[in-house]
């Protein structure tokens, strides 16, 4: 297997991401219960998964109603310079902003798009003009705000 490829998951594997995936606090008794195996080769295989880079981490999710973290808001951003210097200056200066849950690079009609998470349009206001607008290279935004979340994995920072 190169790095590059993905490792073969089996039926098996699967079953046992897809039970990390509802509860990654399972014991690997009640997983390898589900998954139809003893504790030993339930754990050996977590091991392995984690080894090979399927399972990087583990988390907890939070409730945005419950921390006041209920404004979401996509932007677009454009870069004044794609080059990838100024690409790999903008990514590290994005990752530093706290209220930024995801940032992709888009191919299209602009450069990113990035989710930003706050309390109120106020807050969010402050994190687009105090920390976005002066990261490296952005030439301009545009805001989408959302007005409801059909799905939300939830807030996995605060």
């Amino acid at each position: 297997m190169t790095d590059t490829a993905p490792p073969r998951l089996d039926r098996i594997d699967r079953a046992i991401l897809n039970e990390l995936a509802r509860n990654a606090r399972i014991s690997m008794i009640d997983l390898g219960q589900k998954v139809g195996l003893s504790k030993t080769p339930v754990t050996a295989r977590v091991k392995r998964l984690e080894a090979e880079g399927v399972i990087t981490g583990y988390r907890a999710e939070f409730s945005a109603g419950r921390l006041g973290l209920e404004h979401v808001a996509f932007l677009e951003v454009r870069l004044a310079d794609t080059r990838e210097k100024a690409l790999q200056a903008f990514n590290a200066a994005v990752r530093q902003i706290a209220e930024v849950e995801e940032c992709h690079m888009i191919a299209g009609g602009f450069d990113y798009l990035v989710k930003v998470r706050t309390r109120d349009i106020g807050d969010y206001r402050r994190v687009l003009s105090e920390s976005i607008s002066r990261l490296p290279h952005v030439a301009s935004t545009s805001t989408f705000v959302s007005m409801e979340s059909v799905r939300d994995r939830g807030v996995t920072q605060i």
